[in-house]
């Protein structure tokens, strides 16, 4: 069955602790098929560049592996809602910087605030401007840099996805005090019964180049690019200068243009895991929600004593209904978390709602449609008690300096192509 708003808002005021949604996952390939984890900078210890660690599940210890963090998982479910909103599916606030009427930068279209790294309190923000005015300034940006969480109206108002994923005004104003709201909705996939493997790689050359050919220089001329003709070589403290790539292998050899043969080699650190399966865990912590309060409308109005209760529970509900959302359009993405590692869901997204008294836990579903329904009434029912959502997008222009180092940084890049040396 499906959840409705009054049950909803029953479970938020206090009626529950949490919403939690747990999905079994397997490979694409079926049984043993490998699947390749994120890789991170291995330390001394370990044994491969993946997230490896036991865990205690159904009574026993089993060695299970990172294959998509709360944080990857979060950006997820903000590109998901992202989507959702650009169909018009569903309406929330949104807060972006327009790069399309810049020059060279219009490929970047439109950053939003569920897309930069830090959310609303993102530098990309932060170095742009609403009708010349830089955002800070502007009463959008004093909304947010004033919000907290005995305070929460102004985020709230203008970027609720904040109050749901976390966020930490720690680069504004106030510095290490600025805005900070943790994580309402957290998720992550682990694979279950892991074992490493190896990954080969090799190259045949058809041109036969043989490493040893060469040397390569850095050519004068840059339309040229490369040459192994000294004379035709740039110089470098009087020296033909070595012609490298950032990412490639062996400055001044064919290697480092890509020719050449690779020969055949096992890769022991990053060779894919295989398991038995993986299981997303998705919880909303409905405790969280219930820490935010919210003094005053939208519109700056103090919330009468008598009415306060109502109000902030109904704002509460609103955004647990954006987290549901999140879950619900992040699961119709699917599962292709990366190059190598495609699952799917074994079952349904089956919610539980999870009561204060560890009782048995109560059981929904929820489709697009009827979560966007949702959205939608609960915002409607918040709006009443005056915390309704700003409506229509804010779009902010990157300040020209932002545009400035944007592109300079891009040259560099390009340069870098030629000569990784020149990467700073």
């Amino acid at each position: 069955m499906t959840i409705k708003l009054d049950e909803l808002t029953r479970a938020v005021a206090g009626g529950a602790a949490a919403i939690r949604a747990v999905t079994r996952l397997e490979s694409a390939g079926g049984p043993g098929d490998k699947v390749f984890p994120p890789t991170y900078v291995k330390d001394g210890r370990a044994e491969t560049k993946y997230a490896v660690e036991k865990r205690h599940l159904e009574g026993r210890e089993v060695l299970t592996v990172l294959l998509d963090s709360v944080a990857s998982q979060a950006n997820r479910m903000e590109e998901a809602l992202l989507e959702g909103w650009r169909r018009k599916e569903l309406s929330f606030p949104m807060v972006w910087v327009d790069f399309s009427g810049e020059d060279g930068l219009g490929d970047l279209e439109q950053i939003s605030a569920l897309q930069a790294p830090h959310r609303i309190a993102d530098a990309l923000l932060r170095d742009s401007v609403l009708n010349g005015t830089p955002f800070r300034e502007t009463q959008v940006g004093k909304d947010f840099t004033e919000s907290r969480v005995n305070h929460a109206t102004g985020m709230y108002k203008h970027c609720p996805t904040a109050l749901i994923f976390g966020v930490w005004d720690s680069t504004g104003p106030k510095g290490g005090l600025g805005a900070k709201f943790q994580r309402a909705l957290v998720s992550e996939i682990v694979g279950i019964d892991v074992v490493a493997g190896v990954k080969t790689a090799s190259r045949i050359d058809p041109a036969g180049i043989e490493r040893k050919a060469g040397p390569v220089f850095v050519h004068k001329d840059s339309a040229e690019e490369w040459t192994i003709d000294k004379s035709e070589a740039a110089a470098e403290k009087g020296n033909p200068k070595e012609f490298s790539r950032k990412g490639a292998e062996g400055k001044g050899t064919p290697a480092a243009l890509n020719h050449g043969n690779i020969p055949p080699s096992i890769d022991a650190l990053a060779g894919g895991v295989t398991m038995s399966h993986a299981v997303q865990t998705t919880v909303l912590s409905l405790a969280a929600l219930r820490r935010l309060r919210f003094p005053t409308t939208t519109t700056g109005a103090v919330i009468s004593t008598d009415g306060r209760d109502a109000a902030e529970t109904a704002a509460r509900t609103a955004l647990a209904t954006l987290a549901l959302a999140a879950m619900v359009y992040q699961r119709d993405n699917d599962y292709d978390l990366r190059s190598r590692s495609l699952l799917v869901a074994k079952g349904p997204l089956l919610f539980e709602m999870l009561g204060r008294d560890g009782g048995e836990a109560a059981t929904f579903r929820l489709n697009r449609s009827e979560v966007a329904q949702l959205v939608s009434a609960a915002e409607q029912n918040a709006r009443q008690h005056g915390l309704g959502w700003q409506r229509g997008p804010v779009e902010l222009k990157p300040a020209r300096k932002l545009a400035d180092l944007i592109r300079a940084s891009r040259r560099l890049r390009q340069a870098g192509d030629a000569n990784a040396d020149d990467q700073v």
